[in-house]
């Protein structure tokens, strides 16, 4: 890319210089303008992040933008240790929470492309203990406590449902009820108290939240992809995804546990929140886990990610290798949801199997094209493709809090807009 002396200027002024450019780019890099993007416009990129790290919002940031699978923005910004003083740089890697989960769905329709699973099949045939989930009917216990009754589920749970969101599981981070209070706080909190055995009974012995294929909700869903990926490959999930996608994408530096080597590139996130002061912190990646959750347990750089979100944009290609038939990308990147209930989505979004999907031009709050699709993760990380535009963005931080969601829109906008032909 072209220098921008003015923004340079500014950063260096603030204290926050840009690291120098990576030796080898994750993909062939290109002016802006010569795939279709304005040098000037994605600059204020730049300006927007180096004005929040000097206010103290995020620590730091790695921005990559491609475009006709071209690389025409990759920038690290701010730092990876504020606390130390230690700058941020394009290697650094971060825990990417439920960006874990897109991949685990990959794995899953790599042996659906092998006719080893079905999405159609029910959970049973894979995890019997699962099978007969009862299903909660919400109420008020008479000390005015929340509490619940069971009903027998109408239909199975399926394949599907899991990696569409709509099989009745949840977090038990997310509501008060008394059904979200016996389940696993979230994929981060099962990934490091149980192994994959103890995931799968624990859930056996809790009801869904609501009936599979009647609504939309959050949760454990593909933490039990990751173990049904296990069961059926034989392999560990992170085993199967180092085989079958990580090593072939050239993603070196994404994994379940960080080896020692590499700790040092850890990116921390700032010690307090910086809208409630409260205490923050991301899921530690130098620690092994008792289970490589399939929801939210890698750890990736924006580098890495960027390659394999370029694969998805390929329809299942790269660099010449073919991971994914384009029947299966276009199927995974349909929206899924029919008649279930999406009111937990966002405006204008359905969801396909491991991706939210954009319906249309309008309705949804920041620009976009129909088709285009996207996930994020807990601790501030990011991603969408849009087919139309032939691009695809990567967006890593350590920003946990709700702020996570104003970079979401940020980016979208300030990237959509640099767009010029």
């Amino acid at each position: 890319m072209r220098p921008l002396v003015g923004l340079a200027a500014l950063a260096l002024g603030a204290g926050l210089a840009f690291p120098a450019l990576a030796a080898d780019p994750p993909l062939p890099p290109a002016v802006p303008e010569a795939v279709g993007m304005s040098g000037e416009r994605l600059g204020r990129i730049a300006a927007v992040l180096q004005a929040d790290i000097a206010a103290g919002r995020i620590p730091g940031a790695v921005v990559a933008v491609a475009r006709r699978g071209r690389l025409a923005y990759y920038e690290a910004f701010g730092f990876r240790d504020k606390e130390a003083g230690v700058a941020m740089t394009k290697d650094t890697i971060f825990a990417i929470a439920s960006m874990t989960k897109p991949m685990t769905s990959v794995a899953m329709m790599m042996l659906n492309e092998e006719g080893r699973l079905f999405v159609s099949d029910p959970i049973g045939r894979y995890h019997p203990a699962l099978a007969k989930m009862p299903v909660a009917i919400l109420r008020t216990g008479a000390d005015g406590q929340p509490a619940f009754d069971t009903e027998p589920a109408k239909r199975a749970m399926t394949l599907q449902d899991l990696l569409r969101h709509t099989s009745g599981l949840t977090y038990g981070g997310r509501g008060s009820t008394a059904v979200h209070k016996i389940y696993p706080a979230s994929s981060g909190f099962s990934g490091t108290n149980l192994t994959s055995a103890e995931f799968v009974e624990k859930l056996a012995s809790v009801p869904l939240l609501y009936q599979p294929g009647t609504r939309w909700e959050y949760g454990l869903s593909t933490d039990v992809v990751g173990t049904v990926v296990e069961k059926v490959s034989g392999q560990s999930l992170g085993a199967f995804l180092q085989e079958r996608l990580w090593t072939p994408l050239g993603m070196a530096d994404t994994s379940f546990t960080i080896p020692a080597g590499k700790h040092d590139r850890f990116a921390r996130a700032l010690p307090n929140d910086p809208d409630t002061g409260r205490p923050q912190t991301v899921l530690d990646l130098r620690k092994p886990l008792k289970m490589e959750c399939g929801g939210g347990c890698a750890a990736s750089t924006a580098g890495d990610y960027i390659r394999f979100a370029q694969m998805l944009l390929d329809r299942g290609q790269f660099q010449g290798r073919r991971l994914l038939a384009p029947k299966t990308v276009d199927f995974m990147t349909a929206d899924h949801m029919g008649a279930a209930d999406r009111q937990s989505l966002a405006p204008g979004y359905g969801f396909g199997l491991g991706f939210t999907v954009r319906l249309e031009t309008g309705v949804a709050g920041v620009t976009g094209s129909p088709g285009d699709y996207n996930w994020g993760g807990a601790y501030g990380t990011w991603f969408w493709i849009d087919p139309r535009e032939q691009m695809t963005t990567v967006f890593m931080a350590h920003a946990p809090g709700p702020t996570r969601l104003h970079y979401r829109r940020l980016l979208t906008t300030l990237v959509n807009q640099a767009i010029v032909d």
